[in-house]
């Protein structure tokens, strides 16, 4: 077991589930988008970005732009949160519309990050 792959594995596994986790729910309804959720899927998302730093190979760069995409829509997200919350009257609809849907984008895109990292890992087996 190589403890790399565990950690990198675990943070691409936690974004994609933390992601998810927010963005689950009723669109129109505040309280089942829980905004430190959102903040932790930012953070994870970028510590998982960091990560993918070192792999140099094409299945490597892949990974970074999937998870690059990721952490830029949820910094949006959190940004135009952050932004309704403080400079408006607070989220409403529209706003939290908005919120969920760029964290729609962010969860695709950490979709196919689970997607290439199974894929990898069965390529791996294989060889």
């Amino acid at each position: 077991m190589n403890l790399e792959k565990v950690v990198f594995g675990f943070f691409v596994l936690l974004a994609a589930t933390l992601n998810f986790g927010y963005v689950i729910g009723d669109l129109t309804d505040p309280n089942q988008h829980n905004v430190y959720e959102l903040y932790a899927a930012v953070v994870v998302n970028v510590i998982a970005a960091i990560l993918k730093f070192g792999d140099r190979t094409q299945i490597g760069a892949i990974h970074l732009a999937t998870s690059l995409v990721a952490s830029i829509q949820l910094i949006l997200a959190a940004a135009f949160w952050v932004y309704a919350e403080q400079v408006t009257e607070g989220v409403d609809v529209h706003e939290l519309s908005s919120v969920v849907s760029l964290a729609t984008g962010a969860c695709l895109a950490n979709f196919v990050s689970l997607v290439l990292l199974v894929g990898e890992t069965m390529s791996h087996r294989r060889r």
